[in-house]
Parts: structure tokens; C-alpha cells; sequence
């Protein structure tokens, strides 16, 4: 099955000028169709560095949504990185030009058209607050690094080109708070969970106090619905016979 994934661009992330929503957004966006992030990767403004990332994720598949990066500043390499990731040229998008001579009007400039050069082959993704549009390409859509503008395209693009995929990765979650235990401790209860239900994927979160004394750890499951009651049953039966109280 395609993944979904996600970049999130630009230095101001990186040297923290701005703290990154889009994550937040995106798992969100997703779960709400029944969908799940499968990864995420941050990049700053490096083109050698975001070229290779494209290349990467272009031939595997995914589909990806990348964040930021898409103006005509000289800091802004992603139009340009994701031509050279599939080598071949950028060029002024007719019904880009469209959209940004329809919201420019007499004020357009060259500098303004550029935003319009995407990679031969893209298709535009409609920009509804300043009708600067994002593109595109293969199974990776690149929008805007301004959430107002982000968001609604990206939930434009999920609605038009991915609606056949709604409820394919919904999942459902439980757990149980375990005391006097360690994760190592743990480790068998889980290994037998896993392999009795291979729907569903266990998990360990283990909390501290401010002293760095161990506090409980959160033990459980998610993934696949119809699996998910009899493996935290499980979780609790091994948890009880390994004389653990739990919660």
C-alpha cells in the first residue's frame, strides 16, 4: 500500500524563528478519513539535501505532502529541487499564470509569474485565500509554508485525488497503566501479543518522575478495530500472571 508522508521545509523551523503546526495538522487531516502518517522528515533551505530527499521519496511511491519552500525568494529551492529530483525543467504553468494574473492584475510582475514555474508535468493545486497556486507531481503535492493557506489545500487534495483511500489504515487504540515494572520486564507479555495478533502493533511508554524515579509504564495496542479488545485482554492476562498490578 502507498504511505503517506510528509516534509516539512525551511531553515526557520530548523533554527527554531518558528515552530512547525503542519505535523499536528496533517495527522489530523489524515485520521479524519481514515488514513495514517507513516512518516515525516524536516529539511532545511539546502537544495543539495532536499534534492536527494525527493529523488528518494519520487521513486518509492509515497504519497507525500511537503510544506514550504514555494515562493521566489532566493531561499526558496523546493519548485526548483523537485524538477532536478525527476530531471526536467521548471516552466510557467498556464493555469498557474492564470490564477496569479487573476490576482495580481495590473501589478503583475516577472518576479510574481515565478511562482507559477512548476516542474513539466504538474498539475496545480488551487490556493483559496491568495490564489497563488501549489502543484502537483506524480503522488507528492507541494503547498505553501502558511497554515492558512496549507491546510485548506492539502485537505482539497485528500478530498479530490485520495476519497477511494478514506478508512483503508482505521485503527483503534488501548492501553493499561502497569506499576512496579520495567519495559524489560514487559517484553514477553508484548512479544506474545504480537505474534497471537498481527493486526495490531504494541506499544510501551514508559513515565518518570522529576527525580528520575520510574512511575508506571503506559502498555498497549493499536491498529486493527476487530483485533484490538482481545489483544489489550491479552496485555492485561500476561501482565497478571507476571504479578504486575496494573490499571
Amino acid at each position: 500500500m502507498k504511505a503517506f508522508g510528509a516534509y516539512v521545509i525551511g531553515d526557520e523551523i530548523l533554527v527554531g524563528k518558528r515552530q512547525d503546526k503542519h505535523l499536528g495538522f496533517l495527522i489530523g487531516a489524515l485520521a479524519k478519513r481514515g488514513l495514517r502518517l507513516a512518516w515525516c522528515e524536516y529539511l532545511g533551505d539546502d537544495p543539495q539535501r532536499l534534492t536527494a530527499a525527493l529523488r528518494r521519496s519520487l521513486a518509492c511511491g509515497d504519497i507525500v505532502f511537503s510544506f514550504g519552500g514555494i515562493g521566489a525568494t532566493p531561499d526558496d529551492h523546493t519548485r526548483r529541487c523537485a524538477a532536478d529530483a525527476l530531471g526536467v525543467r521548471l516552466e510557467l504553468h498556464p493555469d498557474a499564470e492564470g490564477e496569479i494574473r487573476g490576482r495580481f492584475g495590473a501589478e503583475i510582475t516577472p518576479q510574481r509569474l515565478q511562482m507559477g514555474e512548476f516542474p513539466q508535468g504538474a498539475q496545480i493545486i488551487p490556493n483559496p485565500v491568495n490564489r497563488v497556486p501549489g502543484f502537483s507531481l506524480r503522488e507528492h503535492h507541494f503547498v505553501p509554508g502558511f497554515p492558512q493557506m496549507a491546510w485548506p489545500m492539502v485537505e482539497w487534495v485528500l478530498d479530490t485525488k485520495y476519497r477511494g483511500l478514506f478508512e483503508r489504515d482505521r485503527w483503534t487504540e488501548a492501553s493499561i497503566l502497569v506499576y512496579e515494572a520495567g519495559e524489560s520486564q514487559l517484553v514477553g507479555v508484548m512479544n506474545d501479543v504480537v505474534a497471537r495478533y498481527p493486526g495490531v502493533k504494541v506499544f510501551s511508554l514508559p513515565s518518570m518522575g522529576a527525580d528520575g524515579s520510574r512511575r508506571h509504564v503506559e502498555l498497549g495496542v493499536r491498529g486493527e478495530p476487530g483485533q484490538v479488545a482481545a489483544a489489550i485482554e491479552g496485555i492485561r492476562v500476561g501482565v497478571k500472571a507476571a504479578g504486575f498490578p496494573f490499571g
